[in-house]
């Protein structure tokens, strides 16, 4: 199963914030839209960053109430991950793994394009391994 595959079946659809925005709405969109990331873009779908629960908790620790008043560009992550369309599952849970990313947005023609979660992955995952011990089954009654 390939990137293309996960977003064909859940939409492209990315929460995205400017990197001038204050940290206190990048928090809100967070708890009101219950994700654990936002893409940071110029407006043009060109990724400058994802700023993630990590990154909050982060600065909030280093700088206390004072965070919610910085730029998300003070927060974020510049250098973002990325994968494409036809990274495999496998190829993207190894990047999540040995970065320990639990968001991996999705680039297309250098620009935004989607994004894939941990929960995408394990819920392909399961799916896989239920279709093939379904194959399993039935290969073995036919026997």
């Amino acid at each position: 199963m390939t990137v293309k595959a996960i977003l064909a079946a859940k939409g492209h659809d990315v929460v995205t914030l400017g990197p001038n925005e204050k940290l206190a709405e990048a928090i809100r969109i967070l708890a009101e839209r219950k994700i654990g990331a936002l893409v940071i873009t110029n407006g043009d779908r060109k990724i400058v960053g994802i700023l993630s629960e990590r990154d909050v908790v982060r600065v909030i620790a280093k700088e206390g109430v004072a965070a919610l008043d910085i730029t998300v560009r003070a927060a974020m992550t510049p250098k973002v991950k990325i994968c494409n369309e036809n990274h495999t599952v496998n190829e993207i849970m190894e990047i999540m793994t040995t970065g320990r990313f639990r968001h991996l947005p999705v680039e297309k023609d250098g620009l935004l394009d989607g994004i894939v979660s941990i929960g995408d992955v394990v819920k392909r995952r399961i799916e896989t391994a239920e279709r093939e011990a379904e194959e399993i089954k039935a290969y073995i009654a036919t026997a």
